[in-house]
């Protein structure tokens, strides 16, 4: 029996290390199915167990290792392979709505933010690193957040169109400064990964309003959303990997505009942002940087 270490997605949570036969327990018992996504050292990716030999079928061998023995340990040394996530519906659902809450009452919203964001980035499963997890707080989120909303309405209060576009450009200086911040706090089995987003604030700035121009083409804003995604994918630093976006403008749009026609319905909502997000998430790869 394989004495490697096994981790598997369960509820949006990461679950292990646990040995082989412990997951075959598992298997057994109809906790692990084969559409649970696991994952062991030497894998590129995150599988389904169904597909990974030995798991279901005694018969079978252990699943192959990589030749160079499994990936590296240290900080920024991922492997190769598309990212997953996964989570629990009930999950998503309470947390957004305390979320949305949080927002309307204003004060407690970078406390909440923070706590999404923590259960959000432990849903994703990366090749390499079995235990995402993100170490922002609170506190660095205040100056940024409160400055905005002072800002805004100072700014609100002159009545002039062209003070309301000045503040809605800050809007989006803050979305990047977040961005920043988001991929600088991101970490693996509590020690920081020494990722940065090297994307200049005028980068950003100019997609953000090809963006919008592109919206009176009605349906070319996938494109232009698609290549924008890929410019910060390739701006991410700090790992020897290089972090791309496979998405084509064609499979953005029609998932978009199914997901959008689908929301329309209220219910369906929680089960199609999953849908959505498990696809816009594997579209997210690492790979061999080009020679």
């Amino acid at each position: 029996m394989s004495n490697q270490a096994w981790f598997f997605a369960s509820q949006g949570q990461q679950q292990g290390p646990y040995s082989q036969a412990q997951l075959q327990g598992f298997i057994a018992r109809g906790i692990v199915t084969a559409t649970t996504l696991v994952w062991s050292e030497g894998m590129a990716n995150w599988q389904p167990a169904g597909a990974i030999p030995g798991l279901f079928s005694a018969a079978s061998g252990p699943p192959a290792v990589s030749d160079s023995g499994g990936p590296p340990v240290s900080a920024g040394g991922w492997g190769n392979g598309s990212l997953a996530i996964d989570f629990g519906i009930w999950q998503f659902i309470w947390r957004s709505v305390v979320l949305i809450v949080s927002a309307l009452l204003i004060i407690p919203l970078p406390w909440v933010f923070v706590m999404y964001c923590r259960w959000m980035v432990s849903c994703i499963h990366v090749p390499a690193r079995p235990n995402l997890t993100f170490t922002g707080t609170a506190v660095t989120l205040l100056p940024w957040y409160f400055g905005a909303i002072v800002l805004s309405i100072c700014l609100g209060l002159t009545g002039n169109q062209y003070v309301n576009a000045l503040s809605i450009l800050i809007q989006f200086a803050l979305y990047w400064l977040a961005i920043k911040w988001l991929v600088a706090n991101i970490a693996s089995n509590g020690q920081p990964l020494g990722l940065s987003f090297s994307g200049s604030i005028w980068g950003y700035l100019g997609w953000i309003i090809l963006g919008f121009l592109s919206v009176v083409t009605v349906i070319g804003w996938a494109w232009v959303y698609t290549a924008q995604v890929r410019w910060m994918c390739r701006h991410i630093e700090g790992t020897r990997r290089e972090v791309v976006f496979n998405a084509t403008g064609w499979a953005m749009l029609w998932r978009t505009v199914l997901f959008s026609w689908g929301c329309v319905l209220v219910i369906p909502i929680p089960w199609l942002v999953r849908w959505y997000m498990r696809w816009y998430v594997s579209q997210v790869a690492l790979v061999e940087p080009a020679a």
